[in-house]
């Protein structure tokens, strides 16, 4: 799928219906944008419900000190 959107003279762009649809992003939904290379990385922001027990099994052993970075 390719699509193509403008830049206004307001400096906004449209997302593309087709790729609203896809994403499944609605309207007043928060982004991130990352820069990448010349490029752009555009990302939903997670809401925090989604956030819950991400890090749920991960090793809290051998966590580094910020003493232990320099």
């Amino acid at each position: 799928m390719v699509t193509t959107a403008t830049l206004s003279s307001n400096y906004q762009i449209s997302i593309p219906k087709v790729v609203r649809e896809e994403q499944h992003w609605q309207a007043g939904q928060k982004f991130v944008f990352i820069p990448k290379g010349k490029g752009v990385l555009v990302m939903p922001v997670p809401e925090a419900e989604e956030l819950a027990g991400i890090a749920r099994g991960s090793r809290t052993r051998a966590l580094r000190d910020r003493a232990d970075r320099f």
